[in-house]
């Protein structure tokens, strides 16, 4: 007889109560550990680069919250294949920095090689692409980057060919218009859907030195570009001027080219077109207020950074914020945040446009984010002041044939966000190591914030030019009138050499940046100041982000932001806080949501205390800023990232596009 048979009838009850245990307890993982979707909230599109046309980066969203949001898993992911580390293929290293835009679920994104790239929002099933073809030979000065598109709605016809269109600009110096169901060139727009816009700027020395790696901005029918320009060249470099163009025809209906009011403007510095040389450029991406009909562009400084004796006044809008009628192109006001830029502190970012309770009353502002740390917060119908702003005394230049501003301007609230001023005591290496960072500091120069270059002495930037804030923004919650930002706090070198050494310094200093200013008496040479381990000199945080009250101006609260597990030899998920390309973005369920670092992940935050709730790992770099929507009512909220690295910050390329999502 088998008496094994025979024990299991006899305990046939206990094995019922076992099994009934057990499928209580998955019952109770599976069930009660993850909370139902909820589908009765709001839905949104992300219609616009900065989620909106002001750049607030803010969703009213609430499906995804600071409770469930721990349990976001990847939906779906999308590769296209444009990576820009293959010599094969391209000069040029390539950085993903795209944000997409979603309209009528079409996700649209542009990668660094340009293509447009149409997928389902729901699936991340690929609908269409076009390939304007850009010459990837050429020696790209900022990378191959474009950050974005922009979609327009004819409301003149509202179907058939390009009735809908998806509006970017192209590294080698184009505006493309494409039909934003089909992805076919709109024929109607410039020369067959597309406009050179190099035609008349001013002669290239190379393939790559004009580009637009911002996306445009459109304000009712006017398609607005600006371009960037290759920093450190010569005193004629392409000029930066500013042009709206019929988001119809194509036709040029106005341009801006950041000359100064009295016209210093030289005859010899005139491109073909009449546009000045040399002049102030728009790389950052712009803001519009289709209300007040104004277009915020915030602006570079001339060509090149680091000498400007022989400017004559054309920095006049250099390193300013400048609202532009946007029917006329004609200047409204400006607020300039660097008199006579010598540190390369041109506007980076996006302005964002809110509304700020003050005194009782809501008031329309723009807040223009920099590299040093500062946010000016304007009235963005007059310019004016919101929070105090004062003009403080800074360090004078030396350098034969500069001269400098006697001052800069600060506001008083907010506080900086960043340093602006460092010591040998700050010399930082890691276990003790520090001696080497202490030389290094002591053998500079530094007067404070502000110290303008020396000729033959390295001189420390602090801050430095990679920014406080960068490209990525800011994000505004308006309900809880929040700011949040992440910013970088890291020291420079720059020092000025005789232009005759040019070539010598070139060779003596491979591997650095090494810039001959043509057409100035000085080269310069610029490097980040880190010790022989690659890690920055001064002590961390290196990387924070912030929390600011709108109405008081007042810090909420301020963390390291990131780790040094992708940094360090040793993967160590040590949070001294990293340097970081990207920006934030905000839910109406308190989330903010950030990649960013440079460790290869993807988290959120509590907006009210800034503790993280979620972090997931990327299979590449994140330098980019994410964005979210949910396109119908029994619909998901989804949470994408595009995650492709950035080949001059050193992260792991990729050509991910990746959404999250609630699991069912």
């Amino acid at each position: 007889m088998n008496r094994s048979r025979i024990d299991f009838r006899k305990n046939d009850w206990l094995s019922h109560v076992y099994l009934s245990l057990i499928l209580f307890v998955a019952i109770t993982l599976v069930c009660c550990n993850k909370q139902p979707v909820d589908y009765s909230g709001p839905i949104s599109n992300w219609p616009s680069y900065g989620g909106s046309t002001g750049g607030d980066r803010y969703s009213p969203l609430t499906q995804v919250s600071r409770d469930n949001v721990s349990g976001l898993k990847k939906a779906w992911e999308y590769r296209h294949g444009d990576i820009g580390n293959n010599r094969e293929i391209t000069n040029s290293e390539s950085a993903f920095e795209a944000t997409p835009i979603i309209l009528d679920s079409i996700l649209y994104f542009p990668t660094p090689f340009n293509r447009i790239i149409a997928l389902h929002a729901e699936t991340g099933d690929e609908i269409w692409t076009y390939d304007p073809e850009i010459d990837l030979k050429g020696y790209y000065a900022n990378q191959l980057i474009c950050r974005g598109v922009e979609y327009w709605s004819d409301s003149e016809k509202s179907q058939g060919a390009c009735a809908s269109r998806i509006f970017m600009g192209t590294n080698d110096g184009r505006l493309v218009a494409v039909d934003a169901l089909t992805g076919k060139p709109c024929i109607d727009f410039g020369n067959a859907g597309q406009i050179d816009l190099k035609g008349d700027v001013g002669d290239e020395k190379w393939l790559g030195e004009y580009q637009v790696t911002s996306p445009p901005a459109i304000a009712n029918d006017v398609v607005v570009v600006g371009s960037a320009v290759s920093d450190n060249g010569r005193v004629d470099a392409p000029s930066g001027v500013v042009r709206g163009f019929d988001a119809r025809s194509g036709a040029l209906i106005w341009s801006w080219d950041l000359s100064p009011p009295d016209s210093i403007n030289r005859n010899d510095m005139l491109s073909s077109g009449g546009y000045l040389l040399g002049s102030p450029n728009v790389w950052a991406p712009m803001a519009v207020d289709e209300n007040l009909e104004l277009v915020y562009v915030p602006t570079g400084n001339p060509s090149p950074d680091y000498y400007g004796g022989i400017r004559n006044g054309i920095d006049h809008y250099g390193s300013s914020i400048v609202a532009l009628h946007s029917k006329t192109g004609e200047v409204k006001w400006r607020f300039q945040t660097v008199h006579h830029d010598l540190w390369d502190f041109d506007v980076p970012a996006q302005p964002t446009l809110t509304e700020i309770e003050k005194d009782g009353k809501k008031v329309p502002a723009v807040i223009q984010a920099t590299k040093m740390g500062l946010f000016f917060i304007l009235n963005r119908a007059t310019g004016e002041p919101i929070f105090p702003i004062e003009e403080r005394p800074v360090p004078q230049t030396d350098v034969p044939g500069e001269y400098t501003s006697p001052t800069q301007p600060y506001p008083v609230k907010p506080l900086p966000l960043i340093g602006h001023d460092v010591s040998v005591e700050d010399a930082w290496g890691p276990l003790g190591m520090d001696g080497e960072c202490r030389k290094k500091l002591e053998e500079l120069y530094f007067a404070g914030a502000y110290t303008p270059p020396k000729l033959g002495q390295p001189t420390l930037m602090y801050p430095g030019n990679a920014g406080g804030s960068n490209w990525g923004g800011i994000a505004v919650d308006h309900e809880r009138q929040i700011l949040v930002a992440n910013v970088m706090d890291m020291a420079w070198i720059v020092e000025l050499f005789p232009a005759k050494d040019y070539q010598r310094v070139r060779e003596e200093n491979p591997g650095i940046e090494v810039g001959p200013q043509t057409g100035t008496p000085y080269g310069m040479t610029r490097t980040m100041l880190v010790s022989s381990l690659g890690l920055p000199c001064i002590k961390p945080p290196w990387g924070k982000l912030a929390a600011i009250d709108l109405k008081t101006g007042d810090l909420m609260w301020e963390i390291p932001f990131g780790t040094i597990r992708d940094l360090s030899p040793i993967p160590l998920k040590i949070k001294y806080g990293v340097p970081n390309l990207g920006g934030p973005i905000i839910t109406k369920s308190g989330l903010i949501i950030i990649a960013a670092t440079m460790d290869e992940y993807i988290r959120a935050f509590d907006i009210d205390s800034g503790k993280m709730v979620w972090e997931e790992r990327l299979p590449a770099g994140g330098q980019a800023t994410p964005m979210t929507y949910r396109v119908k009512e029994d619909g998901k909220q989804y949470v994408v990232i595009c995650a492709g690295g950035h080949a001059r910050a050193g992260t792991k390329l990729g050509d991910y596009v990746i959404a999250y999502a609630l699991p069912d």
